[in-house]
This record gives C-alpha cells, structure tokens and sequence, in this order.
C-alpha cells in the first residue's frame, strides 16, 4: 500500500496542495486591531432581550431554509426594491462560492482588482477556475486600461468589485465601475462589506444593469460572529444560485439573532457612525507619527510606515505589547511596508498610538 504522503499526492490537487490555510491568529487577551470587527457590545438590556429570545428557539429542528424574518428584515432595513430577492450565505465567503460554482465551466474565469480581498482568488483555486489579477495603480485607483484590457481578451464569466476596497479602503471612481459593468459580458458584483462607513452604496445599479449583484455582510456592523451574507439581484441570476446553496445554511441560532438586530439596527449604525468619527481621529494621529496613510471608507486604514521603519518590525513590537494589527508587506507589490489598522473604541486607539509612540 502507498505510504500516506504519495496517497495525498495522487488523490489531491496540485494547486490546493500548493495553499495555505486562511491564517488567523490567536488574538486571546490582545487589543485586537486585525480583522475589521465591530468593537462595541449591545447595551445591557438588548442583551437580556437577544438571550431571552434564543431560550425559545427550537434546536432540535431544522431552521426555516429561506429565513424570511431575516431577508424581511434586510429588505426594510436595506430598502431593497421589492423586485429583487435577496440570497443569504454563511458569510459573503460562501456567497462568493456559490457564484464561483455556478459559473464554473470549463474555461471560466474570475476576474478581480489587485491587492483586493483574498478570499476572491482562493476561492476561485478551490473550485478549479482560472483568477486574473489587475494591478492596481500606485495610488491604488482602478488601472483602467488594463482592466479593460483584461475583460476583453479574458471575457470573465465573473468580476468582483469592493467598494470600499480591503485592503485599501479607497472607492473607486464612478466612471471607471460603470466602464467597467458595460464592458463584461459577465455577471459584475459590486461587494459592499464596508458600507455602513461609506459615503456610496450601489444598489440602484440594479436598476441600471441586468448583469450587476450587490453583495452585503452583517459582519462589520458588529454581527461577525453570526457569519452572515447576503446577495442582491434580480430573481433570474438569483434562483439559479439558489440551486446550489446548500439547505438550511443559516442555523436556527443566527437566524433569531439577525432578524433580531434588525429590529435594532439603529443601535449598530450609531456604533458605525462612533468608528467612523474614531477613523479620522486615528488617521491624523498616524499621520503625525510619520505614516503615509490612504483615504479610507471602511472601518480600517491602510498605511505605509515611516522612511527608516519596517512594517514587520511594527507588528512584532505591537504584538509584543499585546496589540494585533495585520501587516501586509509580502502580501503584494504595492503593499510593501504596509500596515493595516482596524479602528477601534477610543481606548483602544489611544493606547495603539500611545504603543507606537514608545
């Protein structure tokens, strides 16, 4: 029989031997500055009213396999036009798969700006087709020549746009995206993870574009640990993704809690609105220190260190002084000797400049 090394090697593929898992690190009694979380907790009394509903909650059955408080929820919250529907992932990363799979033909490409979120490319590996990268510009702006270039010779069946970028923060301009939409004679999907601290949202491309999905998460605003993403779009794209989605995705514990929030939603955007007050506070003290920060429209902000510093060294002593932020220096070309901080409450800003500064 085959040693078990020469098993993995025949029965798995290349290209997902070749990986890494996503790392994520242990962030156990750390200020923890590394993964665009909502900091703030739910005020005392909405907690006591979260947990008094979950004791109610069947957990011997299945959940309801379309979650309708959830979507009903979202559609007010959101204002989604009643003519589209909404498709709901355990997280955008499975939003991301289920499109991946469903366009995934022999032949089929994703196509996505660079750097970018991660998850875009590894999940376009796991599922066997080709990724292609567009570089951004140094000031990291749409290289509009080269996407279009890129469309046309590759003809994506997929692309994705973040709008905010992760990991830069920046929007990209209007007249580039819609260049962008009419030039792909594939599905265009506009990632909105970072809205609630964004000056722009592109729901009404919908309205514009047959070929544009507008993808959303709960993450951010404070909801990260109930995994939950959603998809916008008209219901023909809609319920051949619907085909794929595994059944009862979203468990009987998120679905409580979500439609929950949404109830309370104004309390998460007022935690929202505290970060993005916080995001100017934290830029123009990095900016003091020496940091060559970027505009930013998420709840993080992209900066390259000092001349003379190294984004490495940084991270190194921060994690010393029990501070987690993420460096992304190796990560791409025009991430050299960058760091990306997650803004925090006050506090925990304050004691990351007062860190920096020692």
């Amino acid at each position: 029989m085959a040693s078990i090394t020469d098993q993995v090697e025949q029965l798995i593929r290349p290209e997902i031997r070749a990986l890494q898992a996503y790392p994520v690190g242990d962030a156990s009694g750390m200020i923890k500055l590394d993964a665009m979380e909502n900091p703030f907790t739910w005020p005392a009394e909405m907690v006591q009213e979260w947990q008094a509903l979950l004791a109610d909650c069947q957990l011997n059955r299945y959940p309801h396999p379309t979650a309708p408080q959830v979507t009903e929820g979202l559609r007010q919250k959101m204002q989604v036009p009643a003519q589209y529907d909404i498709l709901l992932g355990n997280g955008s990363d499975e939003i991301i798969q289920l499109l991946a799979m469903a366009v995934a033909k022999p032949g089929a490409k994703i196509l996505a700006p660079e750097p970018g979120f991660v998850m875009y490319k590894m999940i376009a590996t796991f599922i066997g087709i080709d990724y292609v990268g567009v570089p951004l510009n140094d000031d990291f702006s749409l290289d509009m020549p080269a996407m279009l270039d890129a469309i046309n010779i590759q003809q994506p069946e997929l692309i994705f746009l973040a709008q905010p970028n992760n990991p830069t923060g920046n929007l990209w301009a209007e007249d580039d995206l819609h260049a962008i939409v009419k030039a792909s004679n594939g599905l265009v999907v506009l990632d909105e993870a970072y809205l609630p601290f964004s000056s722009r949202n592109h729901l009404d491309w919908l309205d514009q574009y047959d070929n544009v999905l507008v993808m959303r998460t709960l993450s951010k605003v404070g909801l990260a640990g109930l995994r939950l993403g959603m998809l916008f779009g008209r219901p023909e794209w809609l319920n051949e993704i619907n085909k794929i989605r595994m059944p009862y995705n979203i468990n009987v514990l998120t679905q409580a809690s979500a439609a929950f929030a949404l109830k309370h939603y104004d309390v998460l955007l007022d935690q929202c609105n505290q970060l993005v007050q916080q995001r100017s506070w934290l830029n123009t003290e990095l900016e003091q220190l020496g940091f060559e920060t970027y505009p930013s429209e998420a709840n993080f902000i992209l900066a390259r260190c000092p001349q003379g510093q190294q984004a490495k060294s940084i991270f190194s002593e921060l994690k010393e002084k029990k501070i987690l932020i993420k460096c992304l220096d190796g990560g791409h070309p025009l991430l050299e000797n960058c760091l990306r901080f997650t803004v925090g409450k006050a506090e925990e800003n304050q004691a990351l400049i007062g860190a920096l500064k020692g």
